[in-house]
């Protein structure tokens, strides 16, 4: 992908800073002429950074490729191509003495708890054990650092003792966030949080991190789909589609003023409590559905969906670059702007202001 001079060199106040990150699978597919090799791109040329104190978070459709990104920060998958700076230090090229060393200042907390955490182990080894893997021998300094973490969080030391299956959703979400906290780390990647849990909770868990970034200087990256989720707690906000980076800009700018088709379809998308408008927004955004759902070879990978782009020859020959648009608020799009969002929102029809012509919803 061919950036922007503004996207090419690290801020001076970037704690992460991705660039051009790559990452292929291959699948093997059996069908009636027998088995085939196929070629998944789950990211291609990601650039995106994180700065010291804020919370980022990336959004998209499912197999938008999200958790791949996040697997690739902490290196449990290894990229093919491209940079993760974290603090000036090459993750994707580190070795593993180093990396070992840098993950005490990198932590994730899962979506699903009860299957990041073991179910034979105590809350008090489950929250002790990074502790154990970083060298933290005496056993007295483990448990006073997991009744502060625990504390932290919200629970009682009732709960060092116990396993688990014997805690609500909420409850063993808080003990996979007290894990991730107690080497006390920089940044925190937060992949579906709050996805699995009921909306009320969501509330209390949201409220918690909100509150823990304060008290700990903590930096997140937030994994998530829900966008009034990422509206709420995200300072920016990158919209991920098909493993490239659409739209990157301000929470506040993304979502009153969105230029990327792609970004738009997600706002439209989105559930409302007024079952009149959800009609109304689903009838008109029914045309930004259609086309296949597969990835077009070549071009923009959304321009079969794109009622802008679909029969423009440079969005079928051309991958569109991450350029800046307005003040910090960064674009893929050869036509940024031309779906009017207010009328997508709204339900209303959909206009092209370049050439003065309407798509029917």
């Amino acid at each position: 992908m061919d950036l922007s001079p503004g996207l090419r060199g690290q801020p001076a106040d970037a704690l992460l800073w991705i660039d051009g990150l790559r990452k292929t699978f291959r699948m093997s597919r059996k069908g009636d002429g027998g088995t085939s090799d196929g070629v998944v791109r789950a990211l291609d040329g990601v650039s995106l950074d994180v700065r010291r104190g804020e919370v980022v978070g990336v959004v998209g459709e499912s197999g938008s490729g999200k958790s791949t990104l996040a697997r690739c920060i902490l290196r449990l998958v290894s990229p093919d191509e491209g940079r993760i700076l974290f603090d000036s230090v090459d993750l994707r090229t580190a070795r593993s003495g180093d990396l070992r060393r840098l993950r005490r200042r990198l932590q994730c907390c899962f979506q699903d708890p009860f299957a990041s955490l073991d179910p034979r182990f105590t809350v008090g080894k489950l929250v002790a054990e990074p502790l154990v893997i970083h060298g933290v021998r005496s056993s007295r300094a483990r448990s006073v650092a997991v009744a502060e973490i625990l504390e932290l969080v919200g629970l009682d030391q009732g709960a060092v003792s116990r396993k688990p299956h014997e805690f609500s959703g909420g409850q063993r979400q808080r003990i996979a966030l007290a894990r991730a906290l107690i080497l006390r780390p920089d940044l925190v990647i937060l992949d579906e949080p709050v996805s699995a849990l009921d909306v009320s909770v969501q509330a209390q868990i949201l409220n918690l991190l909100a509150r823990l970034r304060e008290e700990l200087q903590l930096t997140y990256l937030l994994i998530v789909h829900d966008l009034l989720v990422a509206e709420y707690f995200c300072d920016r906000v990158a919209v991920v589609y098909a493993g490239m980076v659409m739209e990157l800009g301000s929470s506040e700018e993304l979502f009153s003023n969105p230029a990327h088709p792609y970004s738009i379809t997600l706002l439209a998308a989105a559930p409302v409590p007024d079952p009149g408008e959800a009609r109304e927004r689903l009838q008109a955004g029914s045309s930004l559905d259609s086309g296949a759902e597969s990835r077009p070879v070549g071009g923009c990978p959304f321009r079969l969906r794109c009622p802008v782009g679909r029969d423009k020859p440079i969005c079928a020959d051309t991958v569109p670059p991450l350029l800046a648009g307005r003040e910090d608020h960064w674009i893929a799009c050869h036509f940024p702007g031309e779906l009017d969002s207010q009328a997508i929102r709204s339900g209303l029809q959909l206009s092209s202001r370049r050439n003065g012509t309407e798509a029917q919803a």
